[in-house]
């Protein structure tokens, strides 16, 4: 008898099937709190504009910008979550800007506050950032909220190339990426590493390479692999209209990604 494949039958380790098992088949949902951060590279510390591809408002939903506190962003974010996807469990997610530019103090007064909302339906507290901007202090004060939550760190690798980063004004380098992965070895804190694939300067050859860099690392348990999209309002937005260059199709990208995924360390969740 014919079987038809289960919708997260998808042939590689991803993140729906991951949290449908972790979660006994439950529908776990993110809901983004936008905690008000600047970033190092906005607001003159190490630069003004932000790395040229970024525009924060493209992917903070127009609620969290509009609710004055983080505990109404949740509560409303939960709601809606329950209404429209039938959201069962939660992920608290800090998104927009680099979500451990703050003293410590103050990160954890916004973190307490964040997750004592509906705790009996909180299961995870997921956090993005920049290499520059989580020390020990910071790992500390994550791994202390996992007795209660499955913690996860976000943070942008976006390119493993120097020569990349500096074009992006991407504020610091891939040293510094490094160093602040090697302050969770062996942590309790899972890390999600961003790639953006398609800078285009940099050859097929050298996008591989990005998968060997993150297999080296096994406190490397998630990936966010993004292709390089233009994002009106950003400076890169603005360069491209003024002289288009060369974007992936979705079937080049495809291809791309069926060649380097197989490459991927198997236990890593895309």
């Amino acid at each position: 008898m014919k079987t038809t494949p289960l919708p997260e039958a998808k042939g590689y380790n991803n993140y729906g099937a991951h949290l449908r098992e972790k979660y006994n088949g439950q529908r776990v949902y993110k809901v983004i709190v936008d905690g008000g951060f600047s970033c190092p590279n906005r607001d003159g510390s190490k630069g003004y504009g932000g790395c040229t591809y970024c525009n924060v408002d493209s992917f903070t939903p127009e609620l969290s910008r509009k609710s004055p506190t983080i505990s109404t962003q949740l509560k409303d974010g939960m709601e809606r979550a329950k209404n429209q996807y039938k959201a069962d469990k939660f992920i608290v997610y800090f998104q927009p800007n680099s979500n451990t530019y703050a003293p410590v103090s103050l990160l954890k007064t916004m973190y307490d506050e964040a997750l004592s909302i509906n705790t009996e339906d909180v299961v995870g507290f997921s956090v993005g950032t920049r290499p520059d901007c989580i020390d020990a202090e910071k790992v500390a004060l994550l791994e202390s909220y996992c007795d209660r939550f499955d913690v996860d760190l976000e943070m942008g690798m976006e390119s493993i190339y120097d020569e990349t980063l500096e074009q992006i004004n991407r504020g610091c380098s891939h040293a510094e990426f490094v160093a602040a992965v090697e302050l969770l070895k062996d942590s309790k804190i899972d890390l999600c590493v961003h790639t953006i694939f398609g800078f285009p300067w940099e050859t097929r050859e050298m996008m591989l390479n990005y998968i060997h860099e993150i297999n080296r690392f096994p406190q490397i348990k998630f990936v966010k692999f993004h292709h390089l999209h233009i994002v009106e309002g950003s400076i890169m937005g603005v360069k491209y209209k003024r002289e288009p260059f060369k974007l992936f199709s979705l079937e080049e990208y495809t291809d791309l990604l069926c060649e380097l995924i197989p490459l991927l360390r198997p236990d890593i969740v895309i």
